[in-house]
This record gives C-alpha cells, sequence and structure tokens, in this order.
C-alpha cells in the first residue's frame, strides 16, 4: 500500500460527505469528487433510484459534470476520489475518460474492476485503494443492513 498523503484523506473526506448525502436518500452511499489542480471542480454521489437509471452512478455522474466544467471530454489532469472501488462500467468510462489517478476507500469485492483482466482502465492511469477504508466500508455495510 502506498503512503496516504493528507491531501488524498482531505479530498476522500469530501467524498464521504456526498455519500452520506446518497445515505440520506435512500441510495446506495457512494459518493465522489473530481480535482484538477488541487481544487474540486465537481461533486456527485449516486443517483439511480432518484433517476431511475442503472448508469447513474457516483463516477459517471461526476465525470459528465467535470467534463462539462472543463470543455473537454478528456480529464488527463484530474484525480477521481471515490468511497467504493469502481465498478466495471464505471472504470470503462474513466478509460475513455483518460483519467490520470482514481484514489478509492473501500474494496468492492462482488463488482470492483478488478475483478476483471486485463485490467478496464486506462494504462496511465495511477491507482490508490484504501483511503479512509474503515469509514468508506462502514457506510456501505450500514446501509445494507437497512435492507435486509
Amino acid at each position: 500500500m502506498e503512503k496516504i498523503d493528507f491531501t488524498d484523506q482531505y479530498f476522500m473526506k469530501q467524498a464521504l460527505q456526498q455519500a452520506r448525502e446518497a445515505f440520506d436518500k435512500d441510495e446506495v452511499p457512494v459518493g465522489a469528487v473530481i480535482v484538477s489542480e488541487g481544487v474540486i471542480i465537481t461533486k456527485a454521489h449516486n443517483m439511480t433510484e432518484t433517476l431511475n437509471d442503472v448508469t447513474a452512478h457516483a463516477e459517471m455522474l461526476a465525470i459528465t459534470a467535470a467534463s462539462e466544467q472543463l470543455g473537454s471530454k478528456y480529464l488527463t489532469n484530474c484525480t477521481l476520489y471515490v468511497t467504493l472501488e469502481p465498478c466495471t462500467m464505471c472504470a470503462g468510462a474513466l478509460n475513455w475518460a483518460q483519467i490520470r489517478r482514481i484514489v478509492y476507500g473501500a474494496p468492492d469485492e462482488k463488482r470492483g474492476y478488478r475483478n476483471l483482466k486485463p485490467s478496464p482502465l486506462h494504462p496511465r492511469t495511477e491507482i490508490i485503494g484504501g483511503v479512509l477504508e474503515s469509514e468508506c466500508m462502514q457506510l456501505v455495510k450500514q446501509f445494507f443492513a437497512t435492507k435486509r
């Protein structure tokens, strides 16, 4: 595991705030922020239930908003902070966006992109996992405990 710096923890806390918003709306609590040059350019959380759209994952919504904000379909100078390891759909979109860096909190053993070989991510994308992992995982577990 790579050393976690203050910046990654700070931005992951912002993603966790988004995940809590999703939790409060009875959405699977995943939050994401995209950062460019040290500035948050977009925040998003899962909205699949609200929008009745299976593609409305936090990452997908963040990619769309960031691309609009930057006026580019490529996010080569950006970092995505997301509370849960991206699924394969989101990883594919992140590949096309050519995002520079992905920092995620909790692993997703069932649906995470790491289950695919070779990786669906862009070969130049830097990946860091496990940032505030316990906080991210706790929120997901709490959500699904209420559903069972």
